[in-house]
């Protein structure tokens, strides 16, 4: 058993000969990527079953502590931390992550046509998905058009409230029994009411 323990230490130091004179260049070093490739996971792996701490592995990938971190405590099962589990489960969570949809000539053209013929941006999401043009939210459409006004385009025009927001009127007099003229009020009704003799006098 001492053998094979002694046998496995030398293949992982051989193993080690590559990572351990390896560090990234200067363009790697200042890409503003945030993900880790399989290659840094991998070497997380290597220096960890080393014994070694995340400081000395931070030093060594030139990342940000809170990366590391984040990525060994979200991948770290019963077997400890695994490169490879590790790069499957960021590509899991990279293809469930919503995509942004991107807005491209042709679906500005339809945007500009259905703002034109004074649909709303529901009104041109839902016929774009119907006809099979593109799937986009509304809300996408409504993000577009604010944009177009901040640059001084004019879309926003053909909008009904021309993205002013929606207020709720309060205190109006149709509403409000305060603004009817000549208002008796019901403890001023004459007493004959109260016996409903008249048809007029019942209440629904």
């Amino acid at each position: 058993m001492h053998n094979l323990c002694l046998l496995a230490e030398v293949e992982l130091k051989e193993e080690l000969k590559y990572f351990l004179c390896w560090r990234p260049n200067q363009t790697e070093a200042t890409m503003s990527y945030k993900h880790l490739n399989s290659e840094e996971r991998y070497y997380i792996e290597t220096r960890l079953k080393m014994g070694d701490s995340l400081n000395t592995i931070v030093s060594s990938l030139q990342r940000n502590q809170s990366t590391l971190s984040r990525e060994v405590k979200r991948n770290t099962g019963l077997r400890g931390y695994r490169h490879k589990k590790a790069q499957e489960f960021a590509q899991k969570r990279l293809e469930d992550k919503p995509k942004q949809r991107k807005i491209t000539e042709a679906t500005v053209d339809y945007i500009c046509y259905g703002l034109k013929e004074h649909w709303s941006p529901e009104q041109i999401a839902g016929r774009a998905d119907k006809d099979g043009l593109f799937k986009m939210h509304h809300q996408t459409i409504y993000n577009f058009i604010r944009k177009d006004k901040r640059l001084g385009g004019l879309l926003y025009r053909y909008l009904p409230r021309k993205l002013k927001p929606y207020r709720k009127k309060y205190g109006s007099s149709g509403g409000s029994c305060k603004g009817i003229s000549g208002r008796i009020g019901i403890e001023d009704r004459p007493t004959i009411v109260d016996t409903r003799a008249r048809i007029g006098d019942w209440e629904a």
